[in-house]
């Protein structure tokens, strides 16, 4: 092989579980995103759980693209629609400390994996609060590993335990065993969890989990996961926010989650003894959880 060969090879990019093999400095990947950063918002976000949004706000800066092809993506706009402005690395720095200066708890990486190259550089310093890496939890381990001690508090969710579903409605039957190998290396890094005196937290791991309606196996079996896996030793979020977008395309995804479904659930997260656990009004399932993205702080 030549150099020119391997230097060509080098810009194929691997960062995430497909793996697809795209030179993104000339076409995009399965993302959708060229390499290039690509940001739709950057600004104070209120709608985490409480121990990331606190009083402050949580300082998330919204990327374009997304490896993932959710059919009830609520931020389609920016996954696969692109919406977005590029940015350099030195302004994506810029941002986070403008982020700061406002008084967030912590820099929140929304949808960060194919970007990770990028990113990577933009923490070579260290910032003065937590790096959240928020992800789908489709991450490559062998990407993960590259952040180790860049991030405080890790993100993910874990959305199915059933690879058809996983298939059907993400395109990723993997999805399952990739996501587990993820959520362990994220544990590995950062360890058990850990608040400050006013209840934010400092480092850890935050597994999410959204119920799609009349999938209520998958939500009982991704609580069995987390709770043999990691019992309290991470904290779980299990959200009744799903709302159909407008181009629903699954007959039975066109509802949201019935408040029966979202108690079975609440009941079986105490059932098997989960206790750091958040859970929300029924009333959640609003479209105003997602933020506008109009290029704000970027």
């Amino acid at each position: 092989m030549t150099a020119m060969e391997r230097e060509n090879t080098e810009n194929f990019c691997s960062v995430c579980p497909r793996h697809c093999g795209v030179d993104r400095s000339r076409r995009r990947g399965v993302c959708g995103v060229p390499g290039t950063l690509t940001v739709a918002r950057a600004a104070a976000h209120f709608w985490e759980e409480p121990c990331i949004s606190g009083y402050g706000g949580s300082g998330a800066v919204f990327f374009s693209g997304c490896n993932l092809k959710c059919v009830f993506c609520q931020n389609d706009e920016i996954s696969s629609g692109g919406f977005g402005k590029e940015i350099t690395v030195d302004r994506l720095r810029e941002i986070y400390h403008e982020l700061i200066d406002d008084g967030v708890h912590n820099i929140n990486l929304v949808t960060p994996t194919h970007y990770a190259e990028p990113i990577l550089e933009s923490l070579n310093e260290p910032l003065p609060v937590p790096v959240v890496y928020n992800s789908s939890g489709y991450d490559s381990v062998e990407t993960l590993r590259r952040f180790a001690g860049k991030i405080q508090i890790y993100l993910p969710d874990m959305k199915y335990r059933d690879a058809s579903l996983a298939k059907k409605y993400s395109s990723a039957a993997d999805y399952p065993s990739v996501a587990a190998a993820a959520v362990r290396e994220m544990f590995r890094q950062v360890g058990e969890f850990r608040m400050d005196h006013e209840g934010i937290l400092e480092k850890g791991v935050l597994i999410r989990h959204l119920m799609l309606p009349g999938r209520l196996e998958n939500t009982l079996d991704v609580i069995d996961w987390v709770s043999s896996e990691f019992q309290d030793k991470v904290l779980f979020s299990l959200m009744s926010q799903y709302t159909p977008n407008a181009n629903c395309s699954c007959p039975e995804l066109c509802r949201t989650v019935s408040e029966e479904e979202y108690n079975k659930a609440v009941d079986y997260l105490y059932l098997v003894g989960l206790e750091n656990v958040y859970v929300q009004d029924f009333s959640s399932a609003k479209q105003e959880y997602t933020p506008p993205f109009d290029l704000q702080g970027v």
